[in-house]
C-alpha cells in the first residue's frame, strides 16, 4: 500500500516571536520539506489570529514557490466566501503562470471567526451557504464559459487548470463531488465518519476539466519521534493553544511543551483541562513503526490517495525531525512520479 505525503503549514508563531519571523520560517521550512521528498507544501488563511501569521495564502504561496523548485505549492486553503471568485481566479492564474505545473488551488468555505472580523472582511456568516455557487463561478472564470458578468475575463487564469481541491467536513464532501474537485477532509480520529464521507464522495463524483477521477486527501496531525512519549509531547503546544482559545477567547502563540506541562497544566481548571486533554486525542503519534501502522490502517479505511500533515509544535528542530522520520515510514510514497518543470524563469531568491 502506497500513498503520497504532503504538508500544510499555518505559519504558527512562537511565544515572543514576531509574525515576520514565522513567515520566513514557513518559507525555510518548505525548502526543508522539499528536500525530504514530500509531494506538496500548502499554506493557510487566517485573519486576526494572534498565534497565526498566515493571513494571505496566495502571497505566501508565491514566496514558497519562488524559494523551491520541485515540490507542489498551494493553499489549504483560500476561504472562498471571503473573496470575489474573479479575484481568486486572477490570483491563481498569476501563480500558475509564474510556476507552471506546480500550483494547487485549495479552497475552503469558512469565514472570519468573529463578527468583528467578518465585518472587516465585508462578509456575513451566511456567505458560507453560497460556497457551491461561488465555486461554480470560479470554475467558469478558468474555462471561459458564461458568467454573471458578460464581457469580463479573468486573465491570466482563463484556459489554465490549477488542480482544484475542496477542504470539506462531512457535508462538504457532496459539494466537492458535484464540482469534480479533489476532496480534502480531516480524518485521523477513526470514528467512521470520514470513511463514510469519502465513500459517498466517490459514488457521487462528477468528472470535470480538473479531475477525471475522484481524489481523496485525508488531513490531520501526525507526530513521530524516537519514543511514544516524545511524540506525544510534540502535540502538547497546539493542544494547550486550542484549550486556551476555547476558554479565553484568543488563540495564542505556541509555548514550549515543558513550560506547559510543568507550569500551565497544573493550574488549569476542570474545563480548561478537559479541552486540553481532548486536544491531545485523535491524532497519529508514536515511533516510526507505530505511525506506519496507523497510517496504513487509515488509508485502508478511507481509500485515501494522500495524507496531508498539519502538525504544529513549539520546537522547530523536533518538528522537522518528526517530518524526517515520517518521510521514512514504510509504505509511504513521498516522491512525485515525475519531475516538475522549473519554478520560475527568473532566479530563486535566497532565504534564511
Amino acid at each position: 500500500m502506497t500513498f503520497k505525503l504532503s504538508v500544510l503549514d499555518r505559519s504558527r508563531t512562537r511565544h515572543r516571536e514576531e509574525p515576520g519571523e514565522a513567515l520566513r520560517n514557513t518559507v525555510a521550512f518548505a525548502q526543508q520539506i522539499e528536500a525530504l521528498g514530500y509531494h506538496r507544501f500548502w499554506v493557510s488563511e487566517h485573519h486576526s489570529v494572534p498565534g497565526v501569521a498566515g493571513s494571505a495564502p496566495t502571497v505566501l504561496a508565491a514566496a514558497v514557490a519562488a524559494a523551491t523548485s520541485r515540490i507542489r505549492v498551494g493553499t489549504g486553503g483560500v476561504m472562498l466566501p471571503n473573496h470575489r471568485p474573479l479575484v481568486v481566479a486572477e490570483q491563481f492564474g498569476v501563480l500558475a503562470s509564474l510556476f507552471p505545473g506546480r500550483i494547487d488551488m485549495g479552497l475552503g468555505r469558512s469565514v472570519g471567526f468573529t463578527d468583528g472580523i467578518r465585518r472587516a472582511l465585508g462578509v456575513e456568516k451566511a456567505a458560507m451557504d453560497d460556497f457551491a455557487d461561488r465555486l461554480a463561478e470560479l470554475k467558469h472564470w478558468f474555462t471561459g464559459e458564461p458568467t454573471p458578468h458578460p464581457g469580463v475575463h479573468a486573465l491570466p487564469a482563463e484556459g489554465l487548470r490549477p488542480p482544484l481541491f475542496v477542504l470539506a467536513n462531512d457535508a462538504g464532501a457532496d459539494i466537492a463531488a458535484r464540482a469534480g474537485a479533489a476532496l480534502v477532509i480531516g480524518g485521523l480520529k477513526g470514528d467512521g465518519a470520514t470513511a463514510a464521507a469519502t465513500a459517498r464522495y466517490r459514488a457521487a463524483f462528477i468528472p470535470s476539466p480538473w479531475w477525471d477521477n475522484p481524489y481523496v486527501v485525508v488531513a490531520g496531525n501526525v507526530a513521530v519521534a524516537g519514543t511514544r512519549e516524545a511524540a506525544r509531547r510534540l502535540l502538547v503546544p497546539e493542544a494547550w493553544a486550542l484549550a486556551h482559545s476555547r476558554t479565553h477567547g484568543a488563540f495564542p502563540p505556541l509555548r514550549p511543551a515543558e513550560e506547559i506541562e510543568e507550569t500551565l497544566v497544573p493550574v488549569m481548571n476542570e474545563r480548561e483541562r478537559g479541552f486540553y486533554e481532548a486536544g491531545l486525542r485523535g491524532h497519529v503519534h508514536g515511533t516510526e513503526d507505530d505511525v506506519a501502522t496507523a497510517l496504513g490502517s487509515l488509508v485502508a479505511r478511507t481509500g485515501a490517495d494522500e495524507v496531508l500533515v498539519t502538525t504544529s509544535s513549539y520546537d522547530r528542530a523536533a518538528l522537522l525531525d518528526s517530518y524526517r522520520r515520517l518521510a521514512g515510514t514504510a509504505g509511504a510514497a513521498v516522491a512525485p512520479t515525475a519531475p516538475a518543470p522549473p519554478a520560475s524563469p527568473g532566479p530563486v531568491p535566497s532565504w534564511p
